[in-house]
């Protein structure tokens, strides 16, 4: 089943839509819709996306999210002139904050969340791509914390970057802003791959119904024990890990995929299952 939707502005309906919704059998991509701003995380796209991300949070129907801009941006990170045209404290921790709760949105979905990355992706932009469970990026596209070369260092996409890559290499983009290509994003691990810009819709979602067709109950499960771990000393991650396989190992679809596997046959998973503690 496919459907398109789109999401307004709350605040103001005549404009045109932040983020465009396309739902297709389990995977739902949201295209961000500001191509003339470069899709930067304004206040209007940072409602938008927060909104669509809490109400997919509850969606059992969605098993799979792609995150996708256009063939010029993926996301230039913050929309620096409103950031200049609010020019206060207060002001900027509230933007921040906001930002910070819709990259820990995406991080806490039950669903793996895919960057589909086509064009520029930049400063927050680059802490998005980061924060997605996957990235997979056309080999046009190009990446960068580049605030440092406006006098503004990349803190916050420096979370996300600096748990993603080593930390000579995320110190390299923060420092240096400089721009680095879709191939050496995936040398380096900001993404996981790098395809033909033609083959980059395919690639997407080849991924995106690979994933779909998982257990999500164990996705779910799965995917906060990983995060959580992640913050964790050795001996408290494996006791974590090893409580949640335990959890894991006694649930329907665990049951039903080791069975299918000894009788040769494809696991028929449970569709509704979502664990409401994860």
């Amino acid at each position: 089943m496919s459907s398109t939707q789109t999401l307004e502005k709350p605040s103001d309906t005549q404009e045109p839509p932040f983020l465009l919704r396309h739902d297709d059998d389990g995977v739902t991509t949201l295209t961000f819709n500001r191509p003339k701003e470069m899709n930067a995380l304004s206040e209007g796209m940072l409602a938008a996306l927060q909104h669509e991300l809490d109400a997919i949070a509850d969606d059992r129907s969605v098993r799979v999210v792609v995150l996708a801009g256009d063939n010029r941006a993926f996301c230039a990170g913050h929309n620096l002139k409103q950031m200049r045209a609010n020019y206060s404290l207060e002001y900027q921790q509230t933007l921040f904050a906001t930002c910070t709760k819709m990259m820990l949105s995406v991080l806490r979905l039950p669903q793996p969340v895919i960057a589909r990355i086509d064009g520029l992706a930049t400063a927050a932009g680059c802490q998005l791509v980061a924060t997605c469970d996957l990235a997979v990026a056309g080999q046009s596209a190009r990446f960068a914390t580049s605030g440092i070369n406006v006098g503004l260092f990349c803190s916050t996409p420096g979370v996300a970057v600096g748990r993603s890559l080593s930390r000579k290499h995320a110190m390299d983009l923060l420092l240096t802003g400089d721009f680095v290509s879709a191939e050496r994003a995936a040398e380096i691990g900001l993404i996981n791959s790098a395809v033909p810009d033609d083959q980059l819709d395919a690639e997407v979602d080849a991924l995106a119904r690979k994933l779909a067709n998982k257990s999500a109950y164990a996705l779910a499960l799965g995917k906060t024990a990983f995060y959580k771990q992640l913050e964790m000393g050795v001996t408290d991650a494996y006791a974590l890990a090893g409580a949640e396989m335990a959890r894991n190992m006694m649930d329907r679809d665990a049951a039903e995929g080791i069975d299918a596997f000894v009788e040769k046959r494809d696991p028929e998973w449970d569709q509704n299952a979502r664990d409401e503690d994860t």
